[in-house]
């Protein structure tokens, strides 16, 4: 199971403006449940902090624990959204995972929280 313990927080040192914060994660993997074959995927997390923000070598620790997980797109998705929102409590956030290609098709999953700002 991935490991939530894992991820901490530092204090928004400009919580008093709205402004956007991206990381982009291009070697996250996991498991394909049915096949058991490994999913390459890049994670792009980008939120509008609140009073905290995510630490990055803790996020990173965090999205390697999912290596061995036998999990799909969409659940992977889902679960990184809620555990970071759970975290930080962002104004908004949106949490987007885009698959290698398999078969023939690629995935792209986005889950948001909040009102996104496509700005």
């Amino acid at each position: 199971m991935p490991d939530v313990n894992l991820l901490e927080c530092f204090e928004n040192p400009a919580a008093d403006r709205d402004y956007v914060i991206e990381h982009v994660a291009e070697e996250f993997t996991s498991v394909c449940p049915k096949t058991g074959h490994p999913d390459f995927g890049v994670v792009t997390l980008r939120y509008c902090p609140d009073q905290l923000c995510v630490e990055l070598k803790a996020l990173k620790l965090y999205y390697q624990s999912f290596r061995n997980e036998g999990i799909f797109y969409e659940a992977v998705t889902n679960r990184i959204r809620d555990d970071l929102v759970e975290l930080m409590q962002p104004r908004w956030l949106e949490l987007t995972t885009d698959w290698r290609g398999r078969g023939g098709i690629r995935s792209r999953i986005t889950a948001t929280h909040g009102d996104v700002s496509r700005r």
